[in-house]
């Protein structure tokens, strides 16, 4: 057996509506998993940026070119035998078919829950683009994970460090063994403190 051999690499995209605690729970997985963390709203370009300022939502012309920059940089990090995790909406299935053109295996955490919970997080929100009002939009462009998706559903009425070890649980993910008195999680290896929404 040689002792230079790497671990399979793990591709996470982390979906829902916004609001739903997508960038929060995906940067937990990150730190708990060690896997490298993208921010899939940081790849649109300025263009759909300021669509979506404006309360217009994208049509699918706008999100195809961003969906193949998405899978890019997972095939990317894959070829490096780099891990990672990336918020993303993925609302559609077709969308999840094109992230999956990327790596050769991408799992899905789904957050779901309430539109008043949601809404009443995105409004209390501060220095994000997408306004509240395209949460209904969003919700009715979503399509939920099918039986043949690999992936779990997670309920966002609890807390977020509660959804972010029920991911990587969920999932099978290695935990960070964290080693001394400054680790950033508890002693079995539990995020602790509080996620910002």
């Amino acid at each position: 057996m040689t002792g230079d051999r790497r671990p399979p690499t793990r591709h996470v995209v982390v979906m829902g509506v916004s609001g739903a605690g997508k960038t929060t729970v995906a940067r937990g997985i990150s730190e708990l998993a060690e896997l490298v963390f993208a921010e899939a709203d940081e790849f649109h370009p300025p263009a759909n940026v300021a669509r979506m300022r404006a309360g217009i939502p994208l049509d699918d012309a706008a999100r195809w070119p961003w969906l193949r920059d998405l899978a890019a940089w997972m095939a990317g990090r894959h070829a490096e035998g780099v891990s990672t995790v990336l918020a993303c909406s993925a609302l559609k299935r077709s969308y999840r078919d094109a992230l999956r053109q990327g790596p050769p295996s991408v799992e899905f955490v789904h957050l779901a829950g309430p539109a008043e919970l949601i809404r009443a997080r995105m409004t209390g929100r501060v220095g994000h683009y997408m306004p509240a009002s395209l949460l209904d939009s969003q919700r009715a462009t979503l399509e939920d994970l099918t039986p043949d998706e690999p992936g779990v559903v997670l309920d966002v009425a609890v807390t977020p460090e509660e959804l972010v070890v029920a991911a990587v649980d969920r999932l099978g993910l290695p935990r960070r063994t964290f080693v001394g008195t400054g680790s950033p999680g508890d002693a079995d290896g539990r995020p602790r403190g509080t996620m910002a929404q």
